[in-house]
This record gives structure tokens, sequence and C-alpha cells, in this order.
């Protein structure tokens, strides 16, 4: 039975998580640390998730379909022991869903047995895989990630570090590495940066993670974001920095900024939620015409911007829509009738609120457009005299090839339709875009500094075609 999933957003990418205690005998803290930080990266993906943990000897597993909740327990916990652990949350980009492609893979080699977890999509991976095939590797996946595991296996004669320096050079696109053997955890990020990974303090202890509200939550320090092309080796000795590429410019992924993120996190120094108000408030002066009675936002990324918008626009934040926090993962049958139901179980208008008022409508991106109709129907159906959508990045165009999953160029509505088609398809009083030069102007940094090529069509790094 085919099954159509409510949002229509772009989808997480994963997340990565991992920590080294300095005390060997606290044998099942980093799993259970290890579960937290997971817990608190849920949002990057919710199709499988895993744990691996060292005790310094050998390496043990759990991982499964489902979210954290669903694939770990206590029992699994227990049975993770070791001071080492590293964990992923995983949303398909490259390779299927599925039990096989779930992480971290684990894996023997000359050198003993490595755990590896990634976020990101490498763009030469059909190269890779022939290359590496010519040289006698056998791929058990479909994901990419084992491209990263055969590249170790192959330059095993190495130090972990300089095989991770090879492997850097030959792999293309966007990856945040968390890899672990037996005695060492290790954190790697592309040349540009374009995936996030940090590093944290936990009592002396350090933590790596996708991001930093993974650290607030097990109660660690951020201590600063892995430089772009840096491999940080963490073990009994310390931390080792090494500075693998230097590349000409920065190319972090703007849509962390706009939707992935968690508003709580700060990825290369910006905080998350302020970056998103002072878009809002961006959006604001550049629809400053509108005439309405109040700002209600798409819940929840689009809040922190229809908060700035309210502010800098003066008018008043309502909530007119209210969304049920507990739908979870919700998937429907595909009728007509269905798939109507499906964006009421997430989200139900106010009618209290919207009767009678003029509204502008807050939302962080519009990807096909069809809940975005849905919604402005609900919002008219409940008594809105006017609805008037804001939208506050610029209109997605392209697809991404960086570890983002997004539909098919021809299937973004921004794509195929001038913005006034759009605002006519969704039913809209009104449709205006958050321009290229605002975003940039709001997040207070120039093109160079983000990756893009979703609203531009121009990639930092060449895909394969």
């Amino acid at each position: 039975m085919l099954y159509e999933p409510v949002d229509d957003k772009f989808k997480d990418e994963c997340g990565v998580f991992g920590i080294f205690l300095n005390d060997p005998e606290n044998d099942t803290d980093a799993a259970r640390i290890t579960f937290y930080g997971l817990y608190a990266l849920q949002h990057r993906g919710q199709e499988s998730a895993g744990i691996a943990a060292s005790d310094g000897h050998r390496i043990q597993l759990q991982k499964g379909v489902g979210l954290v909740s669903e694939v770990i327990n206590p029992d699994h916990i227990r049975n993770l022991t070791g001071h080492i652990a590293i964990g992923h949350v995983r949303y398909s980009t490259t390779g299927q869903s599925g039990l096989v492609n779930s992480q971290p893979l684990v894996f023997h080699y000359l050198n003993g047995m490595v755990a590896l977890a990634h976020n990101g999509n490498l763009t030469n991976t059909v190269e890779m895989r022939k290359r590496l095939a010519t040289y006698g590797s056998v791929f058990q996946t479909t994901t990419d990630t084992e491209i990263v595991a055969n590249l170790l296996a192959r330059y095993s004669q190495d130090k972990m570090e300089d095989a991770l320096a090879k492997c850097m050079i030959d792999m293309k696109g966007a990856f945040a590495l968390v890899i672990m053997t037996e005695e060492a955890l290790v954190g790697v990020r592309d040349p540009m940066g374009i995936r996030p990974l940090c590093l944290g303090n936990l009592n002396g202890n350090y933590v790596l993670a996708s991001e930093s509200a993974a650290l607030d939550t097990i109660g660690a320090e951020l201590i600063r974001d892995v430089k772009p092309g840096e491999i940080v080796v963490i073990n009994r000795d310390g931390i080792q920095s090494i500075q693998v590429i230097n590349s000409p410019r920065n190319a972090h992924c703007v849509f962390e900024y706009i939707y992935f993120a968690r508003p709580d996190s700060t990825i290369d120094g910006m905080n998350i939620y302020k970056s998103r108000r002072e878009m809002g408030k961006q959006l604001a002066r550049e629809c400053s015409d509108i005439e309405a009675d109040l700002v209600i936002s798409v819940p929840d990324s689009g809040t922190a911007s229809a908060l700035g918008f309210a502010e800098e626009a003066g008018l008043p934040f309502e909530e007119g829509l209210m969304k049920n926090r507990y739908v979870g993962r919700t998937f429907i049958q595909p009728t007509q009738k269905m798939r109507e139901l499906g964006v009421r179980l997430k989200l139900n208008a106010i009618a209290q609120i919207v009767t009678g008022k003029r509204i502008i409508m807050v939302d962080d991106s519009i990807v096909r457009g069809t809940t975005s109709k849905k919604i402005i129907k609900m919002l008219r159906d409940a008594g809105a005299l006017e609805v008037h959508m804001a939208v506050a990045s610029p209109p997605t165009r392209f697809p991404c090839y960086y570890g983002i999953d997004t539909s098919r160029r021809e299937e973004l509505i921004a794509n195929t339709m001038e913005i006034d088609k759009i605002g006519e398809f969704i039913g809209a009083d009104s449709l205006t875009y958050l321009s290229m030069e605002g975003m940039f102007s709001a997040l207070k940094n120039s093109r160079d500094h983000f990756c893009a090529a979703c609203f531009s069509g121009e990639y930092p790094i060449k895909i394969e075609s």
C-alpha cells in the first residue's frame, strides 16, 4: 500500500553524536548519554537510530528502524558497555531507508574495529563505488557512508588520522563524520563546512554533536564548532586537531538557519532563533504595504520569523494555528478525503482568533505548495477575511545534493510557477518571499559564507552527472 507523508517540507538530513569518557569505570554512561543526545537530535531524522559503544577492546552495536525511543531500550543501554559511544539518527538521502542502511556502521579492518556515523551526502558516489569495486571492495548497503568505510579500510596501513586525511581528499560533497575505534573518538567536517558539527565539554569529557542543543540537553558546554576541513581526534592523551584542507570559502547550509536546526542551537557562531527572528523582521520590511490585523505562524518552524515580523510591522502576534505535537511520524492513505484530514491531524485553526481578521501567515518555506493551500483553506473555513502568506526564505527552485532530501526540480512549485501564480494556487490574497539580499542581510554574512544552491542553483561543489 502506498502512503503519503503529511508534511510538505524538505526532510531533515541526519544527526550524529559522540562522547569519550575519561573514566573507563562508567561502563554504561557513554551509551546512556548518547541516547539523550540522540533524543535532542531526533528532529534531524526519524527513520532509524543506532548507538555503538566501545569498552577499549570491542565495539557493540544496537540499531533499528524507528525513533530513538523505539529502537533503544534500557536493556540495550545496559549491554552497550564502554566509555566511548557514538550515535546516529537517520533520514535517508543516498540509499534506501531500512535496517541495512541504518547507522552507525560497524566493520572490522586491519587495525581492529571501527564504527562510523555520517551526516551529509557525497557527490562523487558513483565514481568512488566504481573505483573501490575495481580494487576489490564489496558493498552491503546502498548508502554512501559505506564508501567512507571502504576508503578507511583501503588506507588502513596508515594511522587513523592519516587515513582520514586521504579519505577527505578522495571524498567530494558534504559530510560530518563521527567515528569510533576501540580506543578513540574522531570528528571530521567537510572542507566547506556544509554540514554542521560541534565540540563540547561535559565535566572534562569531550562530546561531538550535530547541534549545540544536544550539548545543552546532556549538560555539556559548547567549546566551538569543528572547523571546515578539520579532523578532531579524542583519546586518553586528550584532544588533537588536524587541519587537513583549507578551503578558500565556507558554504554553511543556509537551510539549517531557515528550518532544519533547533531554534535553541548555535551553529558556526550564529544562534538559530535569533537568525530566524531577524529574517522575519527583514521580511516585514519587504512587504510593508500589506494591511492586516494580526500575524500568525505555521508552527513550529515559522514561529520565530513570525514573531520578528510582528515586532517589525507593529502588529499583534497570535497563535492562530494549533499544532498537535503528539502525532509523530504521520502517514496517511492516499485518498483525497484522507489527504485533507492529514493536515488537520497536525494543525487546527483557532476560529476565535482568526474569525473576521485579515491575517499575515508566516512560514519558513514552500516546497510543493500543497500543505500551504490546505492551511489557507482551513483558515478561511474558520472565518478569516484575508490570508496573506509571507515566506521567510527565497523561492526554492533547485534540489539539494548535499544531504537533504528535496523534491525533484520539476516538483518544486517555485521552479514551475511565477510567484503570483503560486499565490493563486495556494489561495492566498498575496504571497511574499524574502529576497536573497534580505536573507543574507538578516544573517549578517555574505553569500560566500553559505550554500544557498536550493535558491540560486549555484552549487559550491561540482555535482556528479
